[in-house]
């Protein structure tokens, strides 16, 4: 496991229980934690589904999930957590059940955010230490958290794993879309992906592959280590603010984020890749409504196909 300076005994505890945008979003955090306490043992603790997207990371040494369902499986992690003697430990959820998770574990001192920028007020009963981060962006907010635990080096860094084949691609060159989002309102509509699709397959020769959990019901169900494995390959993407436009990003992958009632400053692709596409009407919002939004329809599958067709032409003078 990665270690930085002299041997020390600081013991970590990160909590960021899920979803995969939010994960991907405290790898920096986590791995400028553990660089720059020397000798320091990190552990995450995440809910079951999501520690495929942990597994192999040289800044974690320990994974612990969240076991969910019934009353025994919470206090069989909360005896797994106490098994450890935590330092500090580091909730970069801000809910009241990620609170209570590191505060079961018992650590000297719990960081988190005050309770003006929690998700959850209540949350900020269970911290020792309530941190305001000035940063606009989900990542930067994060790597200000990290560094008022300590971490004084911060590390820009996104380290995931290989993924695997899971079989369904295009031999060559592909874009892949991802249209699930976490509520209807941020998703673009399918009539419009097929509309891209036709596009992209009539006049640059390359198809569009759409991809899901699954029993989604798309040309492709995958897992999460078959989506990283896809995501390496394809030559761009099209996504919606979800996790597999921020796994995209994380892999520095080019294509177009489409963005509606959240706000990318905020919360968009990292680092400049994907490009933001957002009509100049989207009032930022953060209502979890059902239907897609307005702002979302009005970014038509020619600004889409645009877009990706500059970059495409960006790619190939590179080369």
């Amino acid at each position: 496991m990665y270690t930085a300076g002299k041997p020390a005994s600081s013991r970590i505890l990160v909590v960021r229980l899920g979803a995969m945008g939010d994960i991907l979003h405290t790898l920096p955090a986590a791995a400028s934690l553990k660089h720059s306490l020397a000798g320091a043992h990190l552990t995450w603790v995440v809910e079951s589904r999501w520690r495929p997207l942990l597994e192999g990371n040289p800044f974690v040494d320990r994974i612990v999930e969240l076991r969910r369902g019934s009353i025994g499986a919470l206090v069989e992690t909360a005896q797994v957590l106490r098994a450890e003697r935590y330092d500090l430990a580091v909730d970069f959820q801000g809910l009241i059940k990620s609170a209570l998770t590191a505060a079961v574990a018992r650590a000297e001192r719990v960081y988190g955010y005050h309770q003006s920028q929690a998700r959850e007020w209540a949350a900020g009963i269970f911290y020792s230490d309530k941190v305001k981060a000035g940063a606009t962006h989900v990542v930067d907010r994060h790597l200000e958290l990290a560094a008022a635990a300590g971490a004084m080096h911060p590390l820009k860094l996104f380290p995931l794993p290989e993924g695997r084949d899971e079989g369904g691609l295009p031999a060559g060159d592909f874009v892949l879309a991802s249209p699930l989002a976490g509520w209807g309102a941020k998703q673009w509509p399918l009539e419009h992906y097929r509309a891209l699709g036709e596009r992209l397959r009539g006049e640059l020769g390359i198809p569009l592959v759409l991809d899901g959990p699954p029993g989604s019901g798309f040309d492709r169900s995958s897992s999460i280590a078959g989506l990283i494995h896809a995501t390496r390959r394809a030559a761009a993407v099209v996504g919606v603010d979800s996790g597999p436009l921020h796994l995209a990003a994380a892999l520095n992958k080019p294509g177009v984020a489409i963005f509606g009632p959240t706000d990318p400053a905020r919360n968009g692709p990292y680092g400049g890749s994907p490009r933001v596409l957002r009509s100049a009407d989207a009032a930022t919002t953060y209502k979890r409504d059902a239907d897609i939004a307005a702002c979302m329809r009005a970014i038509t599958p020619d600004q889409v196909f645009a877009s990706l067709k500059a970059q495409f032409k960006v790619s190939s003078t590179v080369e």
